[in-house]
């Protein structure tokens, strides 16, 4: 048994930098996958207290798991590090907890958005069924409305108690992005290192204009701010060396798996997981480069391709490879927009056409006018202009291109689109309707804009 496991660690262990891009070689899909045109969701939602609006706290939202696990069968399976709850596992995908006690829904790569939209749904109306008997609401929106990270404990998991000590060492907001943000994510194949980064750059160049006609997190702290996306605001201030666009060469068509792997080999490392004593533990790695790692270890542990996927994992840019492209940069929506945001890239990324034209549309934006506008737009949403071109009128015209396009699958996907739709032909977003709601018809009442992004 000792020499099994000591076999497994050994071709575990990393020694040649060749080995830190067979993760992105083994995601590359045979053509009967990509024409599935497949798409993973992460859906985060932000749990509050009803009476008051505050952030539910983790033993309430445990309290909601244990719930689950009692009246769906398919949530039966617990996630747990040191005896507490973390999460549940179904057929379908795993609920796990973010670091202020959000739940982060993790389906796996399905080919129907209808099926997508149709789990969202019932996992939406179960669970807001099950924490209004806790107290508990589940909001579809950015940011936590009333309660700040100053009072919003992270919950018992080692990963989030390093990230908070690393985090704030090196920018201002980590800790609202931790603890008060939710978002929602969407993953697509690739079929080769070359169709990889087409898409790669192409969902990269276009990420900001999307996260800004998706803004949806104006009020914070009990009131309205200066920003639409206070959550998209909170990236910019989270770790400049693991967010942002990358690097200018992924927009310049030189870019390619090895160069992923080479700027995440000189991030900073956070934590490695080992286990000891029979048990799986986070230890805090301090001032060294997975680069560094490599060369000469760390506390006498060898680098292993374990370590790298953990390190891969904390990188957050908008756009991000695993064995999948991850389109990350996303406020969270009321329920009849949720599926805008995976049909939005579903339409755009597995139609070479809609792709072509759309990058025809953001040819004259370079890295620099990208990272300009990702830095405008949590403040103005879609009302600037960029090279004389107003924002508003480009996402329109790409939300149109990927409409149209999701049309010619003919499966009718394009009415996850219309919602989207209505705001777009109008040139606002969804934080404009409820800026305009709050200072009119709600006359700042936070009750009516907890309603009415309340998740039902």
């Amino acid at each position: 048994m000792l020499k099994h496991s000591l076999i497994n660690i050994e071709e575990n262990i990393l020694s040649d930098e060749k080995q830190l891009t067979e993760i992105f070689y083994s995601g590359c899909k045979t053509p009967d996958v990509i024409a599935q045109k497949r798409v993973g969701v992460e859906f985060e939602k932000l749990p509050v207290c009803k009476n008051n609006f505050k952030a539910a706290a983790y033993p309430q939202i445990v309290m909601f798991l244990n719930s689950l696990k009692k009246h769906q069968q398919q949530w039966s399976n617990g996630l747990y590090e040191d005896n507490s709850l973390l999460g549940l596992v179904s057929d379908n995908g795993v609920i796990t907890l973010e670091p202020g006690s959000q739940t982060e829904l993790s389906l796996l790569p399905m080919d129907s958005l209808d099926n997508i939209s149709k789990i969202l749904k019932n996992y939406n109306k179960v669970s807001a069924q099950l924490a209004q008997e806790l107290g508990v609401l589940w909001l579809g929106c950015g940011i936590q409305p009333v309660s700040t990270y100053r009072n919003i404990n992270i919950i018992p998991k080692k990963r989030y108690e390093y990230m908070t000590k690393y985090l704030p060492a090196v920018a201002k907001k980590p800790l609202v992005m931790m603890r008060e943000t939710a978002g929602i994510q969407a993953s697509f194949d690739y079929s080769s290192e070359e169709d990889a980064m087409k898409k790669f750059a192409f969902a990269l160049k276009l990420s900001p204009f999307i996260s800004a006609a998706f803004s949806n997190s104006p009020i914070r702290n009990g009131r309205l701010t200066k920003y639409k996306s206070n959550r998209a605001a909170s990236w910019l201030e989270t770790d400049n060396d693991r967010c942002g666009l990358v690097s200018p060469k992924v927009f310049s068509n030189e870019f390619s798996f090895e160069e992923y792997a080479q700027i995440l080999l000189d991030v900073p490392m956070i934590f490695i997981e080992r286990m000891i004593n029979g048990v799986k533990t986070a230890l805090k790695v301090e001032n060294l480069t997975f680069r560094q790692f490599m060369k000469q270890g760390y506390e006498g542990f060898a680098a292993q391709k374990d370590d790298w996927e953990t390190h891969l994992s904390l990188y957050f840019p908008d756009v991000r490879f695993k064995s999948y492209i991850e389109i990350r940069n996303h406020d969270n929506q009321r329920e009849d927009l949720i599926c805008s945001v995976p049909a939005l890239w579903k339409g755009l990324l597995y139609n070479d056409s809609a792709m072509e034209a759309a990058s025809d549309i953001l040819k004259s934006f370079t890295y620099f006018d990208c990272e300009y506008i990702r830095h405008k737009t949590p403040r103005c949403g879609l009302e600037m202009k960029i090279k004389g071109y107003a924002l508003k009128d480009i996402v329109k015209d790409i939300v149109d291109i990927s409409y149209q396009s999701l049309k010619t699958y003919a499966n009718g996907e394009e009415k996850y689109l219309e919602p989207l739709k209505v705001y777009t032909d109008m040139g606002v977003t969804p934080a404009d309707t409820v800026i305009e709601k709050y200072n009119n018809e709600w006359r700042g009442d936070l009750s009516k804009f907890v309603s009415y992004v309340a998740l039902k």
